[in-house]
Formats: C-alpha cells, sequence, structure tokens
C-alpha cells in the first residue's frame, strides 16, 4: 500500500514539474540584438516597439553607444545580428573585417548643430563663437561619427576649438548641455528634438552630412529576423519615423 501510494505521489510530482517548465516556457521567445548608433535612441525606439507587434516572440534588444564602440564590440565577438552606424567609416570596419553580410544600405543623413542651454545666454550665433575663450564646448571624440564630423566643420571653417570634454557619444554631449555643465555642444540636429535645449545652426555643417548605413552581421543568429528589420527600418515605416525624428533623406 505504502509502495503504491508512493508511486503515485512521485508520478504527481513529476507531472507537475513538467507542467511548470512547460509553461515557463510559454514566455521565452527570440531576441534580436541590433546595436545601433546612440542618435538614433528615440527614432529605432518606435521602430523597436513595431517590429515587437509586428513579429510576436520577438525581443529586440538595441544597444545604443557610439558607432565606434560599437564596432568594437561586435569585432570582439559580442552577439549581434543588425548594426546601424552614424557614419560609414565604422561601418567600413566591420566590412573590412568580415563581420557584415551582404552589402550596407544607406538610410538616412544628419548634421551638426549647436546645442545651447534655453534661452542662449552666452549669446552664441555662429561657429566661430565656439573659439571664444571664454566659452565652455561639449563636443564628441574624433573616432566617434559627430566628432569626425565637428573636425569636418572646424576644417571648412577655419576655426579650431579647444573643448573642455570629448565624449563617447553624442547624447553625453547632449545631457552635459542640459545639466548647464556646458555653454554649448556640437551635436545633431535630431538630438535637440524635445530636449531641454536651445539649438543655433550654421551653414558650415553642410560640409559635413553624415550618411547613416544599415547592415546584417555576419555572425547573427537570427538572420531572417535581422534582414526584416533591416527592411523596416529601409521601408516607408521607417522613413517616416526617420523623418519626423529630423533625419535626412539618403
Amino acid at each position: 500500500m505504502r509502495s503504491r501510494l508512493a508511486a503515485v505521489l512521485g508520478a504527481v510530482l513529476v507531472t507537475s514539474a513538467c507542467g511548470a517548465a512547460s509553461q515557463g516556457g510559454q514566455g521565452d521567445g527570440t531576441t534580436l540584438n541590433v546595436f545601433a548608433a546612440a542618435s538614433l535612441t528615440e527614432s529605432f525606439g518606435v521602430l523597436e516597439k513595431r517590429f515587437e507587434d509586428d513579429n510576436p516572440g520577438v525581443d529586440v534588444k538595441l544597444n545604443l553607444a557610439g558607432s565606434s564602440k560599437l564596432v568594437q564590440q561586435i569585432q570582439e565577438g559580442a552577439p549581434a545580428d543588425v548594426f546601424a552606424s552614424a557614419d560609414e567609416k565604422n561601418m567600413d570596419k566591420a566590412v573590412e573585417s568580415g563581420d557584415v553580410e551582404g552589402e550596407p544600405t544607406v538610410f538616412a543623413t544628419n548634421t551638426l548643430t549647436i546645442a545651447v542651454p534655453k534661452g542662449n545666454p552666452k549669446g552664441i550665433t555662429s561657429f566661430a563663437d565656439l573659439a571664444k575663450e571664454d566659452l565652455t564646448v561639449i563636443v564628441c571624440a574624433p573616432q566617434v561619427p559627430c566628432g569626425s564630423a565637428t573636425e569636418k566643420v572646424e576644417q571648412a571653417a577655419g576655426v579650431a576649438l579647444s573643448p573642455a570634454s570629448e565624449e563617447q557619444d553624442v547624447k553625453a554631449v547632449l545631457t552635459k548641455v542640459e545639466a548647464g555643465e556646458a555653454d554649448a555642444g556640437l551635436v545633431y540636429v535630431t538630438d535637440v528634438n524635445g530636449r531641454n535645449v536651445d539649438h543655433v545652426d550654421f551653414p558650415e555643417a553642410d560640409e559635413a552630412v553624415n550618411r547613416y548605413p544599415i547592415a546584417v552581421l555576419a555572425g547573427s543568429s537570427e538572420s531572417d529576423l535581422a534582414a526584416r528589420f533591416t527592411e523596416l527600418v529601409l521601408g516607408e515605416a521607417g522613413r517616416q519615423e526617420l523623418g519626423k525624428a529630423g533625419f535626412g533623406s539618403p
């Protein structure tokens, strides 16, 4: 009798364990790792949600940082399915190291503007003003696309800046301007939308238009999904969202 009861209890426990395991697996889905330039944060956040809605069970993980940092992570073997860079230079690095599948496609453009605290207390009106000794100016580091663009503008304008710091991505520059830690910072026109700053456009920015390419990565474990996410960015929905954020067409 006891042995029979033990057998029944054992069967119940096994069934319960299997049921619990089955229930735990119902929420498990597929992860798509998208590495994207920091300046794409807001736009790709919207596209992430749309893609997940259109593909139930897929969890899009956005890794948002400076493009040069993202390339380094990809080359070091970080799990990544899609790469969207803020310039072609960093995408070329990924291509040359064999980390890109197929040909990258340019999907947007962006230009620099001068972010200033609300009310523009220092009265900045031009790029040349940023060279004034009494100003605290923040820029991106040279290896980052926004920093490379800044150097091109300096050359075009014949103005050499002496920045107080060089940040690793454009969002860090904007954050310091918002916090009042800088009188001005060079960021993309798309970054100032909806932020607690004013901005000053300048004609020399046209000399350093950044082109944004996107590609599926060779090491992707979800290449079909990666291709579909890329198609979303390149398609009408992607163009509309990027346009609302202020990105230009390629």
